[in-house]
């Protein structure tokens, strides 16, 4: 809370009657309201942006050297976990980047360690530079047809509701519970109506789109078409542009964003790796080329910060303005969004401001439960109906599946794999030492000719998900991962290729994410040595598990069909 000393000092500096105690010189703001681009000083006393449109003097000069000065960015849906790093290293990868704010929601953990995951996550972003902002997850499990580590009732998420860094509900994924007004849903719906409530609503239209909205659920972040994120616009929805490592949504949705609808549309990654921050960037790159679409320059740059703090009620930041929270980022270009230096509440983003942090102890380091496996437990029962075993097809950049059929050879090891049509096996294998469930199945789009590869991020449950080409390497594969405690790992005929060990919660690295980074681009390496024609593996093969997105997907429990929402049997 700000003191009355300290608020008497903004009034006074913003006045020009006493040194601010920051100003950043002669730089050229751009107003995301009206796009008017204005040569000024910024004034900034504490954690406030006090004066803008004149002069000021300092304590401390920043020289801006006519840089652009915009809105810190804001991501407005995401889960750190997949960025494979810790909240204190996935803040130093993304904060150059100009993101100053992120709305997490700590999903992916909360499957494995419950509350203690949540806790984590909290501690974190307490003693982080960065503003790291949660919604508490609202459906641990995401379904009842996989096997979870853990599970958050409404009273578990009520005791966090009230945290400071809390917004509200994460995405409310179980779109066929809300509808079907489920208890346990509904109780968690009737907590949080007076605060912000995320929407997962993949391809719902029509009247049932209505029937999700009229539960108060207010964003969505899985529009993969125009028209489908039209529909949801007219309905009063807010639309998040995902430009993940995966789902990849900006090219198909970069027309909706106008002059007219940018109020209503923000940013987000959703899931994004360190290695593709590296190549890619963050925010800033899903800016850039949306400008480079023609999306007009200044209301691109509303949507990565006024709207996207508007919609999740932060009504302190998402202006270059005077009482506004100082989250600034400075650019050599506003077409090609290049972030040269960031301000985060007021403070040059240095080294120094990252080593200051008080450090917080991982957690979940002996969550992996796993038994080791044979080359017999992926054999695939003879199909009495071989012209027709189900498929689940991938494309590339899409968690959407698809379901095709095969004609499989059958021999005494059961239905065979087709790699000439590029059919392999799939399994995931349940890992939080619950059942030791095994699902088996197809599945086509990767390409391997030879080998296997392996993770234990399998969204939503994070059980251990296997592609592969032989069920000696799919072995081989999965008993690396039980003994890393969780990671990726890829397996060659007979010996393990590449490897990223994710002890912490089976998710997550102990290492920088230069180094993480570095074995992604490895593992990547290795697995398009086999083949394989995806061109980000690993995170498509987390997201084959995800029984709430469409069409196909493979979970512990067995294949299942998310249009029908049960088994195939």
């Amino acid at each position: 809370m700000t003191s009355a000393e300290t608020l008497t000092r903004m009034i006074k500096a913003g006045a020009g009657e006493e040194p601010a105690d920051v100003v950043i010189k002669n730089v050229r703001m751009l107003d995301v309201i009206t796009g008017a681009v204005t040569h000024t000083d910024i004034a900034i006393v504490a954690d406030r942006i006090v004066g803008t449109h004149g002069y000021y003097n300092g304590r401390r000069l920043i020289e801006g050297d006519n840089r652009f000065a915009v809105p810190g960015f804001i991501d407005t849906h995401l889960h750190i976990e997949s960025s494979l790093v810790t909240p204190f290293e996935f803040e130093r990868c993304v904060l150059p980047h100009g993101v100053t704010t992120v709305i997490c929601d700590p999903h992916e953990i909360a499957n494995v360690l419950g509350v203690d995951g949540i806790r984590y996550f909290l501690e974190c972003a307490e003693r982080a530079v960065m503003d790291i902002r949660v919604n508490l997850s609202s459906c641990v499990p995401a379904t009842p047809f996989e096997t979870a580590g853990a599970r958050l009732e409404i009273e578990d998420l009520i005791r966090f509701r009230a945290h400071h860094q809390v917004i509200g509900l994460a995405e409310m994924m179980n779109f066929p519970g809300v509808l079907a007004a489920d208890p346990g849903i509904i109780a968690k719906l009737v907590a949080f109506q007076s605060g912000h409530i995320d929407g997962h609503a993949p391809l719902v239209s029509d009247k049932a789109l209505n029937g999700y909205l009229a539960a108060g659920i207010r964003t969505d972040h899985e529009a993969t078409t125009a028209t489908e994120a039209r529909e949801k616009l007219s309905k009063g929805m807010h639309i998040l542009i995902r430009e993940g490592s995966v789902s990849k949504d900006l090219e198909a949705l970069a027309e909706i964003l106008t002059a007219e609808t940018s109020a209503y549309v923000a940013l987000c990654t959703d899931d994004r790796n360190p290695l593709d921050i590296l190549e890619e960037g963050h925010l800033d790159s899903s800016i850039r080329r949306l400008i480079a679409r023609g999306c007009p320059l200044h209301h691109v740059y509303r949507a990565a910060s006024h709207s996207a703090a508007r919609i999740f009620g932060l009504k302190d930041r998402g202006l270059v303005a005077p009482g506004y929270r100082a989250d600034i980022a400075l650019l050599s270009s506003l077409d090609e969004c290049r972030v040269t230096d960031v301000m985060t509440g007021g403070r040059l983003v240095t080294p120094d401001l990252f080593t200051a942090r008080r450090p917080v102890a991982p957690v979940g380091l002996a969550s992996m439960k796993a038994r080791r496996v044979s080359p017999t437990t992926f054999m695939y029962p003879a199909n009495p109906r071989q012209n027709d075993t189900p498929v689940i097809a991938v494309r590339p950049g899409l968690i959407l599946t698809y379901r095709e059929t095969a004609v499989l050879e059958i021999s005494e090891r059961g239905t065979l794999p087709d790699l000439d049509n590029d059919v392999l096996k799939i399994a995931v294998i349940e890992r939080h030492g619950i059942n030791g469930n095994v699902g088996r199945g197809f599945t086509k789009g990767y390409g391997l000719k030879r080998g296997a590869i392996a993770s234990s991020v399998g969204h939503d449950s994070h059980n251990i998900t296997v592609v592969g080409a032989t069920d000696e390497d799919m072995a081989l594969a999965v008993n690396r991962l039980i003994e890393l405690g969780g990671g990726f790992a890829v397996a060659d005929e007979g010996r393990i290729t590449a490897e990223l060990a994710l002890p912490i919660a089976g998710l997550m690295s102990l290492l920088p994410f230069e180094n993480v980074a570095e074995k992604l681009h490895t593992l990547r390496n290795a697995a398009w040595a086999l083949g394989c024609t995806l061109p980000e593996p690993f995170l498509q093969v987390a997201f084959m598990a995800l029984p709430v997105i469409p069409h196909l997907k493979m979970t512990d429990r067995g294949l299942f069909d998310v249009d029908r929402f049960d088994f195939v049997s």
